[in-house]
């Protein structure tokens, strides 16, 4: 593989793991979260070997085309900051995934619960490499729905619903001010990626917007 492909690949391999979670659960029972914790630490070994580029001073570039009628392309983008993130959320995520099989041992729910946990896991990922705001957001929003669903996982309780709803509220009324902060920039700019947006300082802040 190329080291863009490589670059998209660690994320899909943490979404993958993610929907294949409930029925390797309810095969393997709690020996699967060991199992599943080999996508995030996979993950992390992909972007530690990405990382020689990356401390030369060098960015590795991701781009694919999507819905192109509103410049939501699929663009990744590796750098320093963006390889920190990703390092850390796929180790911290990977013992996670291992510690969760021992403290929800024998929950019923077990498979729902790595679900969860691996697709918020995914979608941090996507969000630190995002180059492109359309699809930051969507990134964002996927963290929002899933800490939604983990917070309130044990749904039967009124505490956790309640927590949960309020999370999902805070986040989400954010996210509605984030996109609109999103579509200005664009405008005034005339383009949504970061990297080309970055240099472009001196526009935004003459923007009346």
């Amino acid at each position: 593989f190329t080291m863009p492909e490589l670059l998209a690949i660690n994320l899909g391999i943490i979404y993958a793991a993610a929907f294949v979670a409930p029925v390797l659960v309810r095969a393997l029972g709690d020996r699967g979260g060991w199992l599943l914790s080999l996508a995030p630490f996979s993950a992390l070994i992909g972007f530690l070997t990405l990382s020689g580029q990356i401390a030369g001073g060098g960015v590795i570039d991701f781009q694919a085309q999507w819905f192109t009628a509103l410049e939501a392309s699929f663009d990744l983008r590796l750098d320093g900051l963006s390889l920190m993130m990703s390092v850390l959320i796929c180790l911290i995520g990977g013992f996670i995934t291992i510690y969760a099989s021992g403290d929800l041992h024998g929950h019923p729910q077990l498979g729902r619960f790595y679900l969860y946990l691996l697709a918020f896991m995914g979608s941090m990922v996507g969000l630190v490499l995002s180059d492109n705001l359309i699809l930051m957001f969507i990134f964002w929003e996927g963290t929002s729905i899933t800490s939604y669903l983990l917070i309130g996982f044990n749904h039967e309780e009124k505490s956790a619903r309640w927590k949960s709803l309020q999370a999902l509220l805070v986040t989400g009324l954010g996210a509605m001010a984030m996109l609109a902060g999103f579509i200005l920039i664009g405008m005034v700019t005339g383009s949504y990626k970061f990297s080309e947006i970055n240099g472009m300082g001196d526009l935004l802040q003459a923007s009346p917007w």
